[in-house]
């Protein structure tokens, strides 16, 4: 592993476990206002399978944005990301399996519950499903 270690370079896991809670409130919010503005476009017959609508919606923003930026747009506002074991940022298919491991957790929900507990109390703050692919959640580095 090429990442940070912890017990050396802190600073690189400094709060990210808070940071990654307030990231998922505010991916939530965009999750859930993308899912309203796509309603009127199906004659408001999602409203039927909202909750399914926003599923994919998360689903796919979570893919797209993790792999162009390594982050969703809420971690890029609490400026962290996501990097896997070499330490590079998440391609499309690293994205893809991540984003199905969370989808995965969240419907099966004691593996989210086990995640959670993992990134407050691992010393890299990775939930299950980082750990399952070596990938962890790290402060963005400084821009030059």
């Amino acid at each position: 592993m090429n990442l940070a270690d912890p017990a050396t370079q802190p600073q690189f896991y400094r709060d990210v476990a808070s940071k990654r809670l307030i990231a998922w409130f505010i991916d939530s919010a965009i999750i859930a206002v993308i899912t309203v503005l796509i309603v009127p476009f199906t004659a408001f017959v999602a409203l039927f399978f909202i909750v399914g609508l926003a599923a994919v919606v998360s689903f796919i923003y979570r893919v797209i944005t993790i792999a162009t930026g390594s982050a969703t747009w809420g971690m890029r506002l609490m400026a962290i990301e996501f990097r896997d074991a070499p330490g590079a940022r998440l391609d499309l298919g690293q994205a893809f399996l991540h984003t199905l491991g969370y989808t995965v957790s969240w419907a099966i929900s004691p593996l989210q519950l086990v995640s959670m507990v993992m990134m407050a109390t691992t010393e890299r703050g990775q939930g299950l499903t980082d750990m399952v692919m070596g990938t962890v959640a790290l402060n963005r580095r400084a821009r030059l």
